[in-house]
């Protein structure tokens, strides 16, 4: 070999170990496209780095000046990144995430051009509000509406365009989007937690709730998914019948990744980690073509925006990757469908986490006020709990034998279940020596030793309790976690304030030392919330009727769950907790409806136009085929062709009672569409659609599928479920 080759064969292994290494190394690359408190440090004042980081912990306004500064300083960076544009990044009430692109590029009253970015266009800007859902709070015809900057969540650049998280508002300042009632929520658990927090420690300042939620998701071949209307129009099969495997082999879950997949995917965690996305874990999930994907645990504020942003980053990489992602919560009859579980916590400034269990028996103190009073605020408002995770597409999930019921409920495990007993049982008032003593060596001394995995999972509970963190299990794959987030912290900084409010009476006007004040207050809400607590089987009919007697609801329908956000308890809740005023909370109750209301129609419609342009023409097609080789039959055989045909003029009636009965459902489903849409009252209108118009769905799917299994594969004109769910 001579000395030339053997320098090239050397060079070309060093850059492939380099290139190795390059991707090997994601933290290398972690949040290398944001303005986060690194790229701060390099680019802003001392004066302008600390209003910021005020703003971040405290809340407190920057000044306009820092505003400029800061600015300057974004924009400097954002150029030299490559960037052209800049735009506030929103969450407007549809859902997903919004956004107008301005170049920094202006020109000069001399003609000449330069790049312009000020503190007035980072902190304010007015897109036109007029064709966002408002609920009502302004007219089609006001369009006028602001985007205010959020510091508390860093800038940062996708493609050539500089995005600046934001809250929307309206002309009068109610809140337009999914943001604005979080970052309240946020503020207020913050407030409520802290001052408990400092029962236990006088060093806590701020408490952050924290957020790791869960993304599944289905993969289909972008071709073969545009060839069907129904996953087009809806992100979801409409019709279609089952392939003879699915996933009852259970092969698919935690199994090999397919190659194309894990491409896609490492395309996909490079570009989030660009982003400071904290991807972590991927995986196949349960049903054919079904993946996970997961990330670190953040501030829920921001964990919030990174799973939209996410959810974005993946049709674009999917797309580079000839691949649809699928998001709807039931995309497939006859498997699993699609969550994305919201892990949640709460942490201190000092580096707790106020959900684990610690190993002294203050801190066993600390752990049980904030775990027990989550269950009693969950208790109390398990109904908006359950409306915070309503919608069209996850009404297909709960209590469907694949994801937590309709009913909520708590689990927490066999181990705390007997903590939680044995404290309530001891007595009433003051504590004597000997009951502080078991209660601080027994009780409390027990939870150390459980630990991160204190019982088994169950997956049936829709609020569980998974060692040092709530999980809550029902969340829809499309959802915004911003709404099932501003609930329920909101209801644990509600009931924060009481627990307080009830500690320091007993403190002030009973005499007791605040550990026995504390164990008293929490004796009562085990007692109190004991309802809300099953470690059961979710699924079971049994437990249907149990939580019956408990009187906890069952709404299994979004115009059902949504109707508790106008109650008086619910309005009062978020008034006195400055999240949402009555204007706020009414709106996006009637931006919900509207919402599911819109989703069924357009559902209906696609149905009608199936029926009628695919599935029929092709039935009779098919059927036709089949007639004319009867006639011929008869025609060559006479009398002896009934033998002969008999399988086909059996196949040609069945395809007709299919044909009279699918036309039949499909007219009535119209008809009932068209009574629906007669409703003024937005209530009244979800309810039709829900009990009208949704139940012809199932039937028309019945009659479809049987056609598709009798019809000839070759004339059938959908593509069908064996070729749309096994990624080669």
């Amino acid at each position: 070999m001579s000395k030339i080759r053997f320098k090239a064969i050397e060079e070309s292994q060093k850059r492939k170990r380099i290139t190795i290494e390059e991707k090997g190394r994601r933290s290398k690359l972690f949040a290398q496209n944001v303005f986060n408190e690194e790229r701060m440090l390099q680019y802003l004042t001392k004066d302008a780095l600390d209003s910021v980081q005020s703003a971040i912990f405290s809340g407190s306004k920057i000044d306009r000046k820092i505003a400029d500064q800061v600015a300057e300083a974004m924009k400097g960076w954002a150029i030299s990144m490559g960037a052209t544009h800049y735009t506030h990044w929103f969450q407007p009430l549809t859902g997903s995430t919004a956004e107008k692109h301005d170049a920094f590029f202006d020109l000069l009253p001399d003609g000449r051009a330069l790049e312009k970015f000020g503190g007035g266009q980072l902190v304010q800007q007015e897109p036109d509000a007029s064709s966002f859902p408002s609920g009502g709070i302004r007219n089609t015809f006001e369009a006028r509406g602001y985007t205010a900057w959020d510091p508390t969540s860093p800038a940062f650049i996708y493609e050539t365009t500089l995005c600046i998280p934001t809250i929307f508002v309206s002309y009068t300042g109610e809140a337009l989007d999914n943001k604005a009632p979080l970052l309240r929520a946020l503020h207020a658990v913050d407030e409520a937690a802290t001052a408990v927090a400092k029962y236990f420690d006088k060093n806590v300042s701020k408490v952050n709730a924290t957020l790791g939620w869960e993304q599944e998701y289905f993969l289909i071949d972008k071709a073969l998914a545009n060839s069907r209307p129904d996953i087009s129009l809806t992100g979801r099969t409409l019709v279609g019948q089952s392939a003879a495997k699915g996933q009852q082999l259970d092969d698919h879950y935690f199994g090999v990744i397919p190659g194309r997949v894990l491409s896609f995917m490492s395309d996909l965690e490079k570009e989030c980690t660009k982003l400071g996305i904290p991807v972590k874990t991927r995986h196949n999930e349960v049903a054919p073509n079904q993946f996970e994907l997961a990330p670190v645990f953040e501030e829920a504020n921001l964990a919030v925006d990174h799973n939209l942003l996410l959810m974005d980053v993946m049709d674009k990489i999917a797309d580079k990757h000839s691949f649809k992602v699928l998001f709807h919560e039931k995309p497939f009859a006859g498997i699993n469908g699609s969550g994305k579980h919201n892990n949640w916590s709460l942490a201190t400034d000092t580096g707790v986490n106020l959900l684990s269990p610690g190993s002294t028996p203050m801190k066993n103190l600390q752990f049980l006020t904030f775990f027990i009073n989550t269950i009693k605020a969950v208790d109390t408002y398990e109904e908006l709990m359950r409306s915070s995770i309503a919608s069209a597409g996850n009404d297909h999930r709960l209590g469907a034998n694949e994801a937590p019921p309709a009913i909520l409920s708590i689990f927490i495990g066999t181990q705390l279940s007997r903590v939680l007993d044995e404290l309530e049982g001891v007595s009433k008032g003051k504590l004597s020596p000997e009951e502080k003593t078991e209660l601080k060596l027994n009780v409390v001394g027990k939870i150390p030793e459980i630990l991160m995995d204190n019982t088994d999972r169950n997956r049936t509970s829709p609020f569980a309790f998974t060692g040092n963190k709530f999980e809550i299990r029902g969340v829809g794959s499309k959802a915004n976690c911003a709404k099932p987030m501003t609930i329920l912290n909101t209801i644990v900084a509600k009931q924060l304030i009481a627990f307080k409010k009830e500690v320091d009476a007993l403190v002030d006007k009973k005499g007791l030392k605040k550990d026995e004040a504390v164990f008293n207050v929490l004796r009562e809400y085990i007692k109190t919330s004991k309802r809300i607590r099953f470690d059961g089987d979710g699924y079971s009919d049994d437990w249907e009727k149990e939580a019956r007697k408990r009187k906890l609801s069952n709404n299994k329908t979004t115009p059902e769950a949504l109707q508790v956000l106008t109650s008086k308890e619910s309005l009062d809740l978020f008034k006195s907790m400055k999240v949402m005023s009555e204007i706020e909370v009414k709106a996006r109750q009637e931006v919900e409806l509207e919402a599911y209301i819109l989703h069924i129609q357009i559902e209906g419609r696609v149905l009608n136009e199936l029926v009628y342009g695919h599935i029929i023409p092709a039935a009779i097609e098919y059927q036709n085929t089949l007639i004319k080789n009867v006639l011929g039959l008869k025609e060559i055989y006479g009398a002896a062709h009934k033998k002969l045909s008999e399988g086909q003029s059996n196949i040609i009636e069945l395809m007709a009672e299919h044909m009279v009965a699918l036309k039949k459902q499909t007219d009535g489903m119209t008809d009932a569409r068209k009574k629906a849409n007669k409703l003024s009252d937005s209530h009244k209108k979800a309810f039709s659609y829900s009990e009208n118009v949704k139940p012809y769905f199932d039937e028309i799917r019945y009659h479809s599928d049987k056609l598709e299994q009798l019809v000839d594969d070759e004339v059938w004109p959908l593509t069908k479920y064996r070729e749309l769910l096994f990624i080669k």
